[in-house]
Formats: structure tokens, sequence, C-alpha cells
């Protein structure tokens, strides 16, 4: 009877060994993974057409290029400051995105673009944009000819905008994404109550198919 305490705890000393040796092999797998830069995952939205090159005016009265955009996923609105329409309605869900983006705010801008560039000019931007809480850095009111924003809204973006009987404008209320290489990749109802939370999910989609670079992997 003396034996069987010496016994039994036998096989949990074995047990004890397999344990720290499986934990020793998972800890030193732990630290390769992290060395190693996360994979490029397939993403469900298609690549509409690539962005045109465009420059136009922000409301601090700096130009803005494609160029200046590109690195960053982008979500964009159409408005001008005169709305009574949907204009108000779509701007709610961008000051709401804009919420819900402070943690990837590095890897994410806001623009909206006006189709009433001969009312809306930097100056009025700005007031207007201020008004809303934007920061310059991370949400940009965009402005320009009228042919400069035809050709990024119609031909590059691929939003209508027309004229009313009265003469004022008549535009998508769509909120529109491009990825970080530029590419049209999707568009969402601005008027939808759920439109934000669908923004999210595709942004969140786009940051995991091209995951930004890391301070830790550049070095």
């Amino acid at each position: 009877m003396s034996e069987l305490p010496v016994r039994a705890g036998i096989p949990r000393i074995g047990w004890v060994v397999a344990f720290l040796a499986a934990a020793g092999l998972i800890g030193l797998a732990y630290v390769s993974l992290k060395s190693i830069p996360p994979p490029t995952l397939p993403s469900n939205l298609e690549k509409i057409s690539e962005v045109p090159e465009f420059q136009l005016t922000d409301q601090t009265g700096r130009p803005i290029t494609r160029e200046d955009l590109k690195g960053k996923i982008w979500a964009a609105n159409f408005i001008f400051t005169r709305c009574k329409g949907p204009c108000p309605i779509t701007l709610i869900r961008m000051q709401e995105l804009n919420t819900k983006l402070k943690k990837v705010r590095r890897n994410v801008e806001l623009v909206t673009f006006t189709v009433d560039p001969e009312y809306d000019t930097p100056e009025v931007l700005k007031t207007f944009g201020e008004q809303l809480g934007a920061d310059p850095a991370n949400w940009k009111f965009l402005t320009g000819t009228a042919d400069a924003i035809k050709n990024i809204v119609v031909t590059g973006l691929l939003q209508p905008i027309a004229k009313e009987p009265d003469g004022t404008p008549a535009h998508s209320s769509r909120i529109v994404l491009v990825d970080a290489k530029g590419w049209l990749r999707g568009y969402c109802d601005g008027l939808d109550p759920e439109a934000v939370q669908k923004l999210m999910v595709d942004i969140g989609e786009l940051l995991r198919e091209n995951p930004p670079v890391t301070q830790t992997q550049k070095n």
C-alpha cells in the first residue's frame, strides 16, 4: 500500500514535463510569428475602377491630389453647403464615422466633395467644416473648378451631378469607399440608418486585405 502514492505520482510528473515542453514550444512559435508580417487576405469588395488623377483645394487652401490620399483608405460623400435636402443626413453619417475611426485614424481619411464649387469656396468650406468639428488633417472638404469637380465625382467616383429646375445641384447621397491603392471599392447609401456600421465592416475588410506596415515591421 505504501508504494501506491509513489506509482501514482510518476504519471503526474510526466504530464508536468510534457506540459512545460509544450508551453515552451508555443512560446517559441509565438515569438517567431510576431516577427512575420500578417498575410494579405482576399477581400469580397470588388475593384470597381481606379480613381483618376485630380487636383482640388481643401478648406485650408491647400491643393490636394490623388497622391495625397494614396496609402490611406478614404470614405467620401457629396454635398453643397446650402443644401436643405439629404446633405445634412449624409454629414451626420460622416460625423458618426469620424468618431468611430479614432482607433485607425492614421489609416483612414474622410473626404467631402462640394458639388457647388462656385459658392463653396475654401473659406466657406472652412467655416462649414469647423461647425461639424472636422479636423483638416483627417477630414478634407474639397472644392475646385466645375470641370475638376465633375471629373472626379462623375468620371472618377461614378456618381451623378445634375441641376434641379431652380438651379440647385442634384447629386448622389451615397458614401463611397476607396482603398489605399486608389481603387473604388464600394458604395453605401448615406441615408441608410445602418450606413456607418456597414462602412466600418467594409473598412475593416480593406484593412485586413492590406494591413498597415508597423514601425516594428519596417525595422
